[in-house]
């Protein structure tokens, strides 16, 4: 597939800056692919939409307060964006700044730069485990097109958001509130979670000219037992199996490809590089739930693979006349 299938027009007025409140008061466009129609819900809608016996499967990662500001010794200022940890001192970031060797912190604490010759990521080595610090040195990254400043950086957490390890927020779980999982119990529909820790490569365009050659960047992942039997037991029921976000359904795809066809699903964890384009074969997400992606990105490959690239653009272009919320603050859709 081209690239410039991917790509489309969206008037810069409809990147949303600020989430909505609540956070289940989001638009939900609700897209049927038998029927090749589509729905204007709210949120707050989604029991009414699914039914009793499915499972809603969700990305319990965390967002790190990654984001951390120090100097050099000779005083000018360096930022670092901590993207994945190698041991218990060692991280892989961007470093802002130039010929940075060694970062001190107003804490303190030192950190040692081992500079890459083979791109902009660098190996920073700090003096101990930083996790104790990010409370008070760090600040939660946002992606490059949110410019407003966001005033309670636990907006840009799941209300579930447990395992810290994301550069990024899964996004379409940021529409879910208590109230809401309430009412989903009560509708009889099940949740499990799974973990995938989000990379910033997420926001990484497609730039070479096939899809297929993209060179996707790979992520840590888990699936643990409790969801794969949960999983289970839903399909013996007859219910769905209902992706919350592109991240989920990557840990499902990959969780089901790790084991033989013939055997029951189980728990799976390590990195997964999975692609998902048109023509992909899904074995475990029925549905998905999504917010509305950038251009020419892996995460709209996967929605197009999933619903058929016509009926996406489709719905991308009614989402856009009707004024829908695009990106991380956006809108939602829900793909049955």
């Amino acid at each position: 597939m081209k690239t410039d299938e991917l790509d489309y027009m969206l008037p810069p007025e409809r990147v949303a800056q600020t989430p909505v409140e609540p956070r289940d008061a989001a638009r939900l466009l609700v897209c049927n692919r038998s029927t090749h129609t589509l729905e204007h819900c709210v949120f707050h809608d989604l029991p009414d939409l699914l039914r009793p016996g499915d499972l809603l499967v969700a990305n319990d990662t965390r967002v790190l307060q990654a984001r951390l500001k120090g100097r050099k010794p000779t005083g000018g200022q360096v930022e670092l964006l901590l993207l994945r940890k190698l041991d218990d001192r060692r991280w892989e970031a961007l470093v802002g700044g130039r010929n940075v060797r060694e970062v001190r912190f107003p804490d303190g604490l030192r950190a040692y730069v081992v500079p890459s010759t083979e791109g902009p990521l660098h190996h920073v080595e700090f003096e101990e485990a930083i996790e104790s610090h990010l409370d008070s040195l760090g600040e939660t990254p946002l992606p490059p097109y949110i410019h407003k400043r966001l005033d309670d950086p636990q907006r840009y957490q799941t209300v579930y958001a447990r395992a810290a390890g994301s550069a990024a927020a899964p996004t379409a779980g940021l529409h879910f509130t208590p109230r809401l999982f309430d009412a989903l119990r009560e509708r009889g529909v099940g949740t499990a979670f799974v973990t995938l820790h989000v990379g910033l490569d997420t926001f990484k365009p497609i730039v070479e000219d096939d899809v297929e050659s993209h060179a996707i960047h790979s992520e840590w992942c888990h699936l643990p037992q409790t969801t794969a039997d949960a999983i289970h037991t839903a399909r013996e029921r007859g219910g769905r199996i209902i992706a919350v976000g592109t991240t989920s359904a990557r840990v499902l795809e990959s969780a089901r490809l790790f084991v033989p066809s013939h055997e029951p699903l189980r728990e799976y964890s390590g990195f997964t590089r999975l692609f998902i384009t048109p023509g992909f074969d899904f074995r475990l997400v029925d549905h998905l739930i999504t917010n509305f992606h950038l251009p020419r990105s892996t995460l709209l490959s996967l929605v197009g693979a999933l619903m058929g690239m016509d009926f996406m653009r489709h719905a991308y272009a009614d989402a856009i006349a009707h004024e829908y919320r695009f990106y991380s603050f956006g809108d939602a859709m829900l793909i049955r």
